[in-house]
């Protein structure tokens, strides 16, 4: 009975605490950028889970609490030239990107200009 004891307390001082977002990310207009994100985003360290929706203009992820936090993932998604919430796209990233993924606020301050 005590060796069961100490065998459930360590299973339960193994898990990892994982954390759940959504994050607003207008630029995922398709497949190809569903794509692209869940490839992507999935070898960050940290990333337990992505799943990006191109219909509610969405990325679902899963991480690690004790290896990343949310910042960084938004930071990541911005590097690759999305919007990720409150965080901008990084403009040279974002003009990489194939045209059907182009929807960023640096597009909505370019026509504000004109």
């Amino acid at each position: 009975m005590a060796a069961l004891m100490v065998f459930s307390t360590t299973t339960l001082a193994q898990q990892k605490a994982v954390m759940k977002a959504v994050i607003k990310t207008p630029g995922v207009q398709d497949e190809a950028c569903k794509t692209r994100i869940d490839n992507f985003l999935v070898h960050e360290y940290g990333v337990a889970t992505v799943k990006a929706d191109y219909r509610k203009h969405t990325v679902t992820v899963q991480w690690y609490t004790d290896r990343t936090n949310i910042e960084n993932i938004k930071t990541a998604l911005a590097n690759m030239g999305y919007d990720a919430d409150d965080v901008t796209a990084n403009p040279e990233a974002y003009k990489k990107l194939p045209i059907g993924c182009r929807h960023s606020a640096i597009d909505r301050k370019d026509s504000i200009k004109e």
